[in-house]
């Protein structure tokens, strides 16, 4: 059994770590690339542009004739499969270990992507759809639990935020695709390159390295002393810690290592939780029997409502319009330079989690939505365009900081170790469950709130705020912070 203190002194990752780091981001950045994947080429898909259904491309028609509201139920049903992925994802974790899961959602996503790639119906589009959605929900769960288990203790909480990096470019790569092959002949092009890959990261999963933590809590310790020497490099150590993968991401790790204090009790107590003896898993309907995992299973759960009940998606909804009116001449790119602005400011806190806090984070986060959500409703019920358009950007800025990736670094850091793999599918699902209600209750309520009125609209976003700020202040006072 590998020794705490040889490890607890590790301070970042190898070069075989930094790869294993970007083939589990694979997994997130499908996640990300599906959620807008068949919104950019909705027009093309549908038949509702210039195509011709009757116009065979290798075999394959040019679009499928669809209607808006099938169109609408093919998007839902990604999320429908994504909860089913998420409740099932503890078992896969801990039956088949982090990798085996890993590589499960990438054969889910690239049966799905493959299938709606070469559909010619809405029967098998669909299915194709919701394959996918088992696949994300499985990586979405599995991804920050994975990174925090592999991750160096002092770099922790940097590399859990790349979860969150991995889903806005994902969307962002979805987008300018979008805008590239959204043709007759192409549009199929979008979901090949997902199919490649996830086929891809199906076939690394033979060479890639298991969860130490994982290979310890089920006794094989000697293969987990060898994963460890494998991912991690010593503080000691003369080898080059920056394998030029990674660049940015890897600049914003030395800065944080570069000021962090050489010890640090937090961290050696989290190190030794990670050394603890074989544990059996736990499985959901224990967990909420357990009464010493209630406390982290209001913690998580309350860090991903209030992510869901932030309004993000309210925000991107409006964000179209309203910016298209202050930008005319950018109207196509509006969607894209939001994401860009929302890749952009997850950069910040891969160096300030460590330094700051994930408290801190996201109290900050927090107070720039709800002063951003304020400032977006009064815009919209007075007209002031302008003030709407700031707001929003400010409002996915303050988004990207915190309320956006601290909740995935929450999960592996507030449960114990047989619990984790429980307490993330029951946070995703939770996630995925307020995605979808929120979605759909969104413009009933916008209409009972403005009573019809446009000039009114903007009131539907002040009960985002008061439900954003009363999650966040229970969260607040149940949940301490790593730092």
């Amino acid at each position: 059994m590998s020794n705490p203190t040889v490890f607890s002194n590790a301070r970042s990752f190898t070069t075989h770590g930094w790869l294993i780091c970007v083939w589990i981001l694979i997994t997130p950045f499908q996640y990300g690339y599906h959620i807008s994947a068949l919104n950019q080429i909705q027009a093309v898909l549908t038949c509702r542009s210039e195509a011709n259904p009757t116009l065979m491309l290798s075999m394959l028609p040019a679009c499928i004739p669809m209607s808006e509201l099938t169109f609408s139920v093919i998007t839902a049903i990604f999320t429908i499969g994504g909860l089913a992925g998420s409740l099932l994802a503890n078992l896969v974790m801990d039956r088949w270990g982090r990798k085996g899961a890993t590589t499960i959602s990438a054969l889910l996503t690239s049966v799905g992507t493959g299938l709606m790639g070469i559909s010619t119906s809405v029967g098998v589009l669909g299915f194709g759809r919701f394959v996918i959605g088992l696949g994300s929900g499985v990586g979405i769960c599995l991804a920050p639990v994975f990174l925090s288990e592999i991750a160096p203790s002092s770099i922790s909480g940097n590399v859990g935020i790349l979860t969150q990096l991995g889903i806005v470019l994902g969307i962002m790569l979805t987008q300018v695709m979008g805008l590239q092959f959204a043709t007759p002949t192409e549009w199929r092009a979008v979901l090949f390159l997902s199919f490649a890959l996830s086929a891809v990261q199906a076939l690394l999963g033979s060479i890639a390295s298991e969860s130490p933590v994982w290979l310890g809590n089920n006794g094989q310790h000697d293969k987990k002393k060898e994963v460890h020497n494998k991912l991690w490099l010593a503080e000691t150590s003369s080898t080059s810690r920056c394998p030029c993968l990674f660049m940015l991401v890897t600049v914003c790790l030395f800065l944080t290592i570069g000021t962090s204090s050489d010890s640090d009790p937090l961290l050696d107590e989290l190190e030794a939780r990670r050394e603890d003896a074989q544990i059996v898993a736990i499985t959901v309907p224990k967990l909420f029997l357990a009464r010493e995992l209630r406390k982290p299973l209001v913690i998580v759960c309350l860090a991903m409502a209030s992510q869901q009940f932030s309004g993000i998606n309210a925000v991107l909804y409006y964000s179209n319009a309203i910016l298209s009116k202050a930008l005319p001449d950018l109207g196509p790119y509006v969607s894209l330079g939001i994401t860009v602005v929302n890749v952009l400011m997850t950069f910040p806190p891969i160096v300030l989690i460590e330094r700051v806090g994930r408290r801190r984070l996201l109290a900050v986060s927090s107070m720039g939505a709800l002063i951003s959500l304020s400032a977006v409703g009064f815009g919209l019920d007075t007209g002031r365009v302008t003030l709407s358009s700031f707001a929003i950007l400010t409002f996915v800025m303050s988004f990207a900081v915190g309320l956006g990736p601290i909740p995935f670094v929450m999960i592996p850091e507030v449960s114990p170790p047989h619990a984790v793999s429980s307490l993330s599918a029951v946070a995703l699902s939770l996630n995925w469950i307020i995605n979808f209600a929120v979605g759909l209750v969104f413009l009933p309520l916008r209409r009972i709130l403005s009573g019809g009125d446009v000039s009114k609209e903007g009131r539907v976003f002040y009960v985002f705020g008061v439900v954003l700020f009363v999650l966040i202040f229970i969260l607040s006072r149940m949940y301490k912070g790593r730092s």
